[in-house]
Order: structure tokens, then sequence, then C-alpha cells
């Protein structure tokens, strides 16, 4: 073998190792973030005693039908209320919160954009501003304000004080922005009027930055733990989040940890859903240019 061809060999082993290197680090990445979801999994299947033993089985056990069974439909013992009506809570508040801001939020970002009316700029950076001030800060005065209106341990409670987002104003507000005005002003011309407008035109040209929006939304409203804690105090109004950690702060009650775990699994799947049936229209609302 002749010195070039040990250069080049020598050369081909160490890019051999170079595209090596990014595979390795992408399944060590895998790894650690399916490794705790598949530990919830094994959990779930096993009894509260064997999954508090040293070691935890780290298999699949017998009572996995059994386990899930008894979540979505009984609940626990310190804890009766189904997985069906937690999931169910939650779901009408994501779908709640998610809608609503778009709706809300579309209609802020017409009226800012496509009306000249006075103070229009300071209203939106009233709007905007908001971004800087933290929950906490605003929470109580919310919570007082829905209390006083009776709107405890109730779905409009959960929903109301979160169908305000500053962030879709923005966006929407940037979307309408980049639509030629010339549109518009046909629209007027052909006797259409201001909403007309806004439900035929505007609101089909901005379905990708709407469906982007409610990926995003319904998550958010998904993971909510803070607001509904604070609102909800009848079992029938939990939701996921909030029946998750009333099943595991029982203190006169030994903590099934198989039911926990299997609710815990159960929580992540309706975004998980949500993200692959909707991925290329987040991804073509978060990207796409052309308008």
């Amino acid at each position: 073998m002749t010195a070039q061809q040990r250069i080049d060999r020598a050369a081909h082993r160490a890019k051999a190792i170079r595209r090596l290197f990014p595979h390795v680090m992408l399944w060590i990445g895998i790894a650690i973030i399916v490794f705790p979801i598949y530990f919830i999994f094994s959990a779930s299947s096993h009894t509260s005693a064997e999954i508090q033993a040293a070691p935890m089985p780290l298999g699949i056990g017998p009572h996995l039908i059994e386990n899930y069974r008894q979540a979505l439909f009984e609940g626990t013992k310190n804890m009766g209320t189904p997985v069906l009506v937690m999931m169910k809570n939650s779901l009408i508040m994501a779908l709640g919160i998610s809608v609503g801001k778009i709706v809300v939020s579309l209609l802020a970002a017409f009226a800012i954009v496509f009306f000249n009316f006075p103070l229009r700029n300071f209203c939106f950076w009233s709007i905007f501003i908001t971004l800087m001030l933290p929950v906490e800060v605003r929470i109580m005065p919310t919570y007082k304000v829905i209390s006083d209106l009776g709107m405890l341990n109730s779905y409009a409670g959960l929903i109301l004080p979160m169908i305000v987002s500053a962030t879709a104003v923005f966006l929407f507000r940037q979307f309408f922005m980049s639509i030629p005005r010339e549109i518009a002003e046909a629209s007027q011309i052909d006797g259409a009027t201001p909403m007309q407008f806004f439900r035929h035109i505007l609101t089909p040209m901005t379905r990708t930055p709407i469906a982007a929006m409610f990926v995003i939304q319904f998550i958010y409203g998904w993971n909510q733990y803070l607001w509904p804690l604070l609102i909800t105090t009848k079992p029938e109004f939990y939701t996921l989040l909030i029946g998750i950690n009333r099943m595991m702060s029982g203190a006169d009650v030994q903590i099934e940890w198989q039911i926990a775990m299997a609710t815990t699994l159960l929580a992540m799947l309706p975004p998980v859903v949500v993200v692959v049936v909707m991925q290329k229209q987040f991804i073509a609302g978060m990207t796409e240019t052309e308008k």
C-alpha cells in the first residue's frame, strides 16, 4: 500500500467518523427523551408495591389494561374523579382558549391594521406591553374579577380570562401588514363590507398562521396548571394536571402510583396527537413567507 493510499484511507475513515458522530449524538438525545416516557409506561403496568420496590422492574407488567381501566373510569381512592372527566375538562379548556384567542386576536389585528382611528398605535402597544407583565402580577386581580362574577368552578372561569393573547395579536398584525392594500381597496370597490372582507378574503388567506397559532395555543391551554388550581375546588371541574397533583398529595391514603403514572401518560397524548395531525400546517404557518 502506497503512502497516498494510506492517506486516502485515513481521510475516508475520518470522514466516516465525522458523519457518524451527529447520528450517535442524535440517538443519545432520543434515548434521553424517550426513556422517562418508557419509564412512566412501564410503571403504569405494575402494582404500587412493585413500583416502590428497589429496583423497580423496567419490563411491561401484567396489570396494564387493569390500571388504565381504573384510571379512565374510576380514578384513585383519594380522588374518585375518573380520568375521562378530567380529560374532558382539559379538552374543553384547551379548545376554548385556543379558539377564543384566535378569534379575539384576529379581530384585534384586523381593526389595528385596516382601520384608521385615534390612538390606534397606542392601543396596539398597550396590548403588546402586557407581554412584559408576569402571570403572578395579573393572576390575583383576575381571580378577584372571576370570583365577583360567580365564575369559580365553571368552564367560563377557566377559559375567558385566558383568551386574550398579545403574542397572537402581534403575529396576526405582522401578517396583515404584509397583505397588499390593493386587495382591501378592490373589495371596497366591489361593495364588500369590512366584515365581508374579513370573513371571505382575509381569514382564508390567514389559514396557515391560524393553524400554527392553534397548535401553540392548544398546548398552552392544555398545560395550564396555576389558573385551574386557583379557581377549581370541585372535582368535576379538575383538569388532568390538577388531577395528577391531587393523586400524589394524599396524606392519609397510600398513593396509587400506577394510576398516577397511567394518568400522566394519558395527559401526554392529546398534545402529541394535535402536533402530529397538524404538523404540516404548523410548519407552513411558522415558515411561510409568500403571501
